[in-house]
């Protein structure tokens, strides 16, 4: 059933609201907890009961902390992490060129520091080596090394491996694991095929940190004091929310502790690398996701593979600075070229079809530093999941991004393992392919097979999902920060979407070239200002420019918009549709 009657809104979606047991639920959660009808209504759709409101809402790491033994291969592979501190062993760290590499790569270069041991960091160049350890890289490494540490990667790399038998290998990592492990003293991975599946949310920061809970455990019983891994959380926040983990169970506790640990300002690399980015407020799963994690990816994308890794890592505040500006103009630059690919990659998908299980697009010249981030763009756009492959010479390097519900590493992993594609990979939502010209059209259409066997491609946009009404009067500062005490907010743990209904637009112009600028009201005096992004040229513009001062109801995300030492409520503008 429709919620306020929007049964085809302007962007083509209907709207449902919570069902009648949600409705119950949050009465429950009002009158038991004694909680803001929002805030219950939020925690309400999330399946919050009135006994575990206050658990939810202050999350505690060691509630929610498991035993790290819990996972296979974790006792010997801290153990040999131990063994190489105690014996002042020779260790290299291999990691993947992304936020999640670097900040795990990070942790253990941290760690590490605290026994005054450095390590070697290897991160590969995107380009020249691809993604994961390779025979050339992993063998000098191991003639100069008693342990090599592979993060984020190393699950699938049987060869690679194997040539690095000079030294002992760890792998703790998060992607999807294949029949046969590689030749590793301990591979970590909570998604083996072997593992119970109770900690695969996890990203690889997540198990490193564990596996750091674990070798500081056993120290702990030889009588050693370990370092302290609560500041280190920092790191284990940015990278599960850059590497769009799903923020349940410990992930949430992880990135709610770890904001509260960025916000001491005690990392050089993150300090300047927010003041370049100009964030001026307490940090957030936003900030993470979409202004920090991106720069730190620049450098794997299109720039020094190591650098974010480096920067997250160093306690130098000048070097720190001169990394964060040199990150920030390839974010810079890494913007111009995706905008080049993401208008010839939806150019190409609109010719193909936009309504089969799968959206790709492929061509020659595309930057692989890119193909993953316009991948996501035709998602969002879509609904479906996308690949993005960019060709040099025959061989094509691509990216997939996927909705929720559908597993696109899964299919992915076993396109290549029937031959149709090089190499490929990866976890649900995301996942990275290599494959030969000849064998590109199959291999499309044989993803899609399998893809269209999961549901994806089945229906058209989106419902819009509504949490509950709200009029602007009621939309304050103080009330979005009691909305707030739900987060943090991001992948499997949406912010509270709300709907205004039968309101008047009282102004708007175009911000830029793409957005538009709001001012909403009940008719009754109270207004509030808002945002809707990308949309001056769509439906949505249309709808929002020309109401003729007749009533509408919008639905967005509220969030407090600070200028210049002020704050105020702001809506964020995704969808509207006429009242009837």
């Amino acid at each position: 059933m429709s919620f306020l009657g929007v049964t085809q809104s302007a962007t083509g979606r209907m709207w449902v609201g919570p069902d009648i047991e949600t409705d119950r639920l949050t009465e429950a959660l009002t009158q038991q907890a004694h909680l803001p009808r929002p805030l219950a209504a939020v925690l309400a759709q999330r399946g919050i009961t009135p006994d575990g409101a206050e658990g939810f809402l202050t999350p505690r790491l060691r509630d929610l902390m498991p035993d790290p033994r819990s996972l296979r291969d974790m006792e010997k592979a801290a153990a040999r992490l131990v063994q190489a501190v105690q014996k002042r062993q020779r260790i290299a760290i291999f990691g993947d060129y992304d936020v999640d590499g670097g900040a795990s790569s990070a942790l253990l270069i941290d760690w590490l520091r605290d026994f005054d041991i450095p390590a070697t960091l290897y991160i590969p160049d995107r380009i020249d080596e691809g993604y994961g350890p390779n025979v050339p890289a992993m063998r000098d490494l191991a003639a100069k090394h008693d342990l090599i540490i592979c993060v984020d990667c190393g699950t699938l790399s049987h060869e690679a491996l194997g040539a690095a038998a000079a030294a002992d290998v760890v792998v703790l990592d998060h992607h999807l694991g294949g029949e046969t492990l590689p030749p590793a003293l301990a591979v970590v991975n909570p998604n083996r095929q072997d593992e119970t599946g109770d900690l695969a949310y996890l990203c690889a920061a997540g198990v490193v940190f564990l596996a750091l809970v674990e070798a500081n455990r056993q120290l702990r019983d030889a009588g050693i004091k370990g370092p302290d891994l609560t500041h280190l959380l920092d790191l284990v926040a940015l990278a599960t929310v850059a590497d769009v983990a799903p923020l349940i169970g410990l992930n949430r506790a992880l990135v709610r502790q770890g904001l509260a640990v960025m916000a001491r300002r005690e990392r050089p690399g993150l300090v300047a690398l927010s003041d370049v980015a100009r964030i001026d407020s307490a940090p957030t799963s936003y900030h993470l996701g979409f202004i920090l994690g991106p720069r730190v990816n620049a450098g794997g994308r299109i720039g020094r593979a190591d650098l974010g890794a480096r920067l997250l890592s160093t306690l130098d505040p000048h070097e720190a600075s001169a990394m964060a500006a040199q990150l920030d103009a390839l974010n810079t630059e890494r913007r111009a070229i995706e905008t080049d690919v993401r208008a010839a990659a939806m150019a190409q998908a609109e010719t193909r079809g936009l309504d089969g299980p799968v959206v790709w697009a492929a061509d020659d010249g595309w930057h692989p530093g890119v193909v993953g981030i316009v991948a996501a763009r035709l998602k969002e756009a879509t609904n479906r999941p996308s690949v993005v492959i960019g060709f040099e010479g025959d061989i094509g390097k691509g990216s997939g991004r996927s909705v929720t519900g559908v597993d696109l590493g899964a299919a992915i992993q076993r396109v290549a393992a029937e031959g149709l594609l090089l190499k490929g990979g990866g976890h649900k939502m995301a996942a990275g392919l290599t494959v030969d010209r000849a064998q590109l059209e199959p291999a499309m259409a044989r993803l899609a097979e399998l893809l269209a066997r999961q549901g994806a491609g089945a229906g058209g946009p989106a419902d819009l999902r509504i949490d509950t009404l709200l009029m602007p009067g009621a939309a304050t500062v103080a009330m979005i920060e009691q909305l707030e005490q739900a987060g943090p907010f991001g992948q499997s743990a949406p912010a509270p979407r709300v709907a205004m209904p039968d309101v008047v637009v009282h102004f708007v112009k175009p911000v830029g070239t793409d957005h538009l600028k709001v001012t909403l009201g009940d008719g009754l005096g109270a207004r509030i200002d808002a945002i809707a992004f990308n949309a001056a040229h769509g439906p949505l513009g249309d709808l929002l420019n020309n109401t003729g001062g007749q009533r509408i109801h919008v639905a967005g995300r509220l969030e407090v918009n600070r200028w210049q030492g002020r704050t105020s409520a702001q809506m964020r503008i995704e969808d509207a549709a006429k009242a009837s």
